[in-house]
């Protein structure tokens, strides 16, 4: 027997359609098993589709579930980000300008705020469950390199960090860099196919002390995205780190996506108190593309 689910789309951390990110996000969603979310995330084909759900944890309002086109996801930025501002946008959660909520992910509650301004698409911001943490030590300069197509000396100190997902975060020395990347994926299969992060964020300061970024993630089937904010909380959590601030809030925007066509902006902010790492968030606009009936 044919059921039927009402799906939405969305361009995430944008604020004009047909940029950002794509998101498919499948509600009342419950009658479905791993086995179908899987499939229909293949048939969007999109960097990841949401399926809603009912809550199963104390203290949150609708648990979500992320498919990238070959994998599960414990958490994702762009995904928690577009779903939180259609559940406001749809009425699903407490009205008002200004409201907060969770979201339950395999990662754990996510706390999410959505704000609306008249005029504007709606901006949404997530507080990753999980504080910053490193992972073991990066390839060494020349492998990233040959990765990347780029020189040795044009890579600075790489690390391994995560936020609820783990990447390896890759630092050039300008922005122009960024557009000369010429991935190898045979070297990326050697080095970072079983590592403890196997997708890259690769970023360089801009000349206005913006971030520009771009995320390759082969081996969940994203070859390139545009928009990645698990990826910029991961970033937000090094900068955090590594920051000598005692107390106070670290705040940058990330460019991303531009060399897909697909520009993208990215707002990450951490905070720290007496030292340590307090809170990291993403936040960004979303804006409706399509709705329909899914029919399976």
């Amino acid at each position: 027997m044919t059921r039927t689910f009402d799906f939405h789309s969305l361009d995430v951390f944008t604020e004009t359609r047909f940029g950002g990110n794509p998101l498919a996000v499948v509600l009342a969603a419950d009658g479905l098993n791993a086995r179908q979310m899987q499939t229909i995330a293949r048939e969007f084909n999109l960097s990841e589709t949401v399926f809603v759900l009912k809550a199963t944890l104390p203290g949150t309002d609708f648990k979500i579930r992320i498919f990238t086109p070959q994998v599960e996801m414990p958490f994702a930025g762009h995904p928690t980000v577009g779903t939180a501002c259609l559940l406001a946008e749809l009425g699903l959660v407490p009205a008002g300008t200004d409201v907060s909520f969770v979201l339950e992910e395999n990662v754990g509650p996510v706390p999410v705020r959505v704000r609306r301004e008249a005029g504007r698409a709606p901006y949404g911001e997530l507080t990753a469950a999980v504080l910053p943490e490193r992972g073991p030590a990066a390839p060494m300069k020349a492998t990233l390199a040959t990765m990347l197509g780029l020189e040795a000396a044009d890579i600075g100190e790489a690390a391994f960090v995560s936020c609820g997902y783990p990447y390896l975060l890759v630092p050039l020395r300008s922005p122009e860099l960024l557009a000369g990347i010429s991935f190898d994926i045979s070297t990326w299969r050697e080095h970072l196919g079983r590592a403890w992060a196997h997708h890259l964020y690769v970023y360089a300061q801009g000349y206005e002390g913006e971030l520009k970024a771009r995320m390759f993630a082969p081996g969940s089937g994203v070859f390139e995205d545009p928009a990645t904010g698990s990826a910029a909380v991961a970033l937000a959590g090094r900068l955090a780190l590594e920051s000598s601030l005692a107390d106070g809030t670290i705040s940058a925007v990330i460019h991303q996506g531009l060399e897909m066509g697909r520009p993208s902006v990215l707002h990450i902010e951490a905070d720290r108190a007496a030292g340590a790492v307090t809170a990291v968030r993403v936040g960004g606009h979303s804006v409706p593309v399509l709705s329909g009936t899914l029919r399976v």
